[in-house]
């Protein structure tokens, strides 16, 4: 596991046992590369990531799907199908706001908060199905992050434990030319949050003048 969740305040029986590293090759997630994921925030107005000092980390939301979602099977399944890619972009962005100055990884990430799945269909109670279409994101992070509904799951049970399970609102009625955007809160231990702060500061992507310190760093 990573250094830093080694030594948090998670029940022995709770513990994940597996490297989340070894699930997201399994499931074929990519994950990019420091040249193309870790860039500056010059120009942008909105960050991928906010680390707080708690340890709450902070994922604004990114969109996946192309069409707005109605009661046709497939039109569903496309909403799920988005949920899922969603996850693997979020999955992406943390592994790098985690991991891009050396201070941790996603092995280090305690557990899943909260999600938010804002899903584009008609409003005024004509369609039903946020739920399930944010299912596909929520199940996702799951496999790889632990829990029930993952990829991984027996009879209910992920053996690897629960810690992608999380709290969640998922809505209908919004609008947009996708089919879901969801966003995520996750903890990671206190050591890690003061850690990254203190190197690089809490927003990613990384201001310029961190951005040339973890590119000099890295050499």
């Amino acid at each position: 596991m990573g250094k830093h969740y080694d030594g948090a305040a998670i029940p022995s029986e709770l513990r994940r046992d597996f490297d989340v590293y070894d699930r997201i090759s399994s499931l074929g997630i990519g994950l990019g590369s420091f040249d193309e994921d870790v860039v500056s925030l010059a120009g942008s107005g909105i960050a991928k990531a906010i680390v707080q000092e708690s340890g709450l980390v902070y994922l604004s939301g990114t969109i996946g799907g192309d069409y707005p979602m109605n009661d046709d099977d497939d039109r569903i399944q496309h909403g799920v199908d988005g949920g899922r890619f969603a996850a693997d972009i979020h999955i992406r962005a943390l592994h790098w706001a985690l991991n891009c100055g050396g201070e941790g990884d996603l092995n280090d990430v305690l557990y899943t908060v909260k999600a938010l799945g804002m899903v584009v269909s008609p409003g005024g109670g004509a369609f039903a199905g946020a739920p399930l279409v944010t299912n596909g994101y929520s199940f996702r992070w799951q496999s790889v992050f632990g829990g029930g509904m993952g990829s991984f799951a027996q009879d209910g049970v992920d053996a690897g434990g629960f810690s992608g399970v999380h709290a969640r609102s998922a809505m209908g009625g919004f609008d947009g030319r996708f089919s879901i955007k969801p966003e995520m809160i996750i903890a990671i231990p206190q050591s890690l949050a003061s850690e990254i702060i203190g190197n690089r500061g809490w927003v990613f992507p990384l201001p310029p003048v961190t951005l040339e310190k973890v590119r000099t760093a890295r050499g």
